[in-house]
């Protein structure tokens, strides 16, 4: 058990508190989507019903919430880290095209220099949207933002698929330990 003055003198970087756990519940959320995959050949059910399916009419369909997490996790070495942006067309309307865009979300991620978000907790980061922008500092736009953000849009394509019958449970959304 480590001493509460080691424990105090450890730290994290932006970095460690997120590529790790995107990467993580990207890797998770391909193995999610293989199984709806499956379970949709296996009930000749078209791939459609499960890309365009929606927890409720006004949320993104399956195919939506898959962009929305793989923007959500590049989004943050971007505006952390001030790092070039892959810009992604949003055009997605397979299984193969989900995987393909998760592998470069990851293979982006993995590129990341992690001394590209290093001292960046206090730096100014401004998102915007359609009704306006936000002010973060890099600590408060990762912690209040961004991974709420990525969890709450990887947690929705979980839910669509189990909503649609597919057998996947809360080991499949965790992982297995590392």
């Amino acid at each position: 058990m480590l001493a509460a003055q080691e424990v105090s003198s450890m730290s994290l970087s932006l970095h460690d508190v997120t590529v790790p756990a995107f990467l993580r519940a990207l890797d998770n959320l391909s193995e999610i989507l293989r199984k709806g995959e499956a379970f949709a050949d296996e009930k000749g059910m078209a791939h459609e019903d499960l890309l365009q399916a929606r927890l409720y009419e006004d949320m993104l369909p399956l195919t939506g919430q898959i962009q929305r997490a793989s923007d959500s996790a590049k989004f943050v070495p971007v505006r952390v880290g001030q790092i070039e942006n892959l810009p992604m067309a949003d055009e997605e309307a397979s299984f193969a095209d989900l995987h393909a865009r998760i592998e470069k979300t990851v293979a982006f991620l993995k590129a990341v220099d992690p001394a590209s978000m290093s001292g960046r907790e206090e730096a100014e980061v401004v998102v915007k949207t359609r009704s306006g922008s936000t002010t973060f500092t890099g600590k408060t736009y990762v912690l209040g933002f961004a991974l709420p953000n990525f969890y709450f849009h990887v947690t929705t394509a979980y839910a669509i698929l189990r909503h649609k019958g597919v057998p996947v449970g809360k080991m499949d959304y965790i992982g297995r330990a590392p």
